[in-house]
C-alpha cells in the first residue's frame, strides 16, 4: 500500500479561518494541488463564497483564499491509502497544528471539509498538541462520495459557517 504524504499548508499570517481536509486524493497529488479531482465541489464553493472559481489557474484560486483571509491544509501529514477514498486511510500521522497556530494567531475556527477530516483530527491532535482556543466545525464534504447532498445545500452550509 503507498505511503503518501499531505501538502504544505495554503495560508498567510492573517488567515482568520483555517479549513481542514483529510489527505489530498490521487487526482491531488499527481496534479500537486489542493481538490484537483474535478467532480470535488470544493472550488466551486470557494467560487461561490470568494471567486475563487475553478476555471481560475490554480496559484490565483491560491492568492484568493489567502486573501480573503482563509487557510488551507490537510490534518493528515501522511498515511497509506490505496484508493483516494478516506476510508482506506491507515497508518496516520498528523501534522504539526502546534506550529501552525503560532504563526497564525489570528485563526479562530477550524472548518472540517468532511467527517473524516473531524474524526482524525479529534484522534491525533486535539488534546495531543498544545492549542489555542479554537471553534471547531464540521461542514459537510465536498467530495463526489458525499453525494446525498445536494450542491446548494452545500453551498448554504458553507456560506453561513464561513461567511467571507
Amino acid at each position: 500500500m503507498p505511503h503518501i504524504h499531505s501538502f504544505a499548508p495554503v495560508s498567510n499570517a492573517d488567515a482568520r479561518v483555517l479549513i481542514l481536509g483529510s489527505m489530498p486524493g490521487k487526482k491531488s497529488l499527481e496534479q500537486n494541488q489542493y481538490y484537483a479531482h474535478p467532480p470535488n465541489a470544493f472550488w466551486k464553493i470557494m467560487g461561490d463564497l470568494v471567486g475563487a472559481f475553478p476555471s481560475l489557474p490554480y496559484e490565483e484560486r491560491l492568492c484568493i483564499l489567502k486573501s480573503s483571509g482563509i487557510a488551507l491544509w490537510d490534518v493528515l501529514a501522511s498515511c497509506e491509502r490505496k484508493t483516494s477514498m478516506d476510508s482506506h486511510i491507515r497508518k496516520e500521522s498528523a501534522n504539526d497544528f502546534a506550529s501552525f497556530f503560532a504563526r497564525h494567531p489570528h485563526i479562530t475556527q477550524v472548518f472540517f471539509n468532511g467527517s473524516k477530516a473531524e474524526q482524525s483530527f479529534r484522534k491525533f491532535v486535539q488534546d495531543k498538541q498544545e492549542l489555542p482556543p479554537l471553534k471547531f466545525h464540521r461542514l459537510p464534504s465536498t467530495s463526489p462520495a458525499h453525494a446525498g447532498m445536494r450542491y446548494a445545500d452545500k453551498l448554504q452550509t458553507w456560506r453561513a459557517a464561513i461567511n467571507p
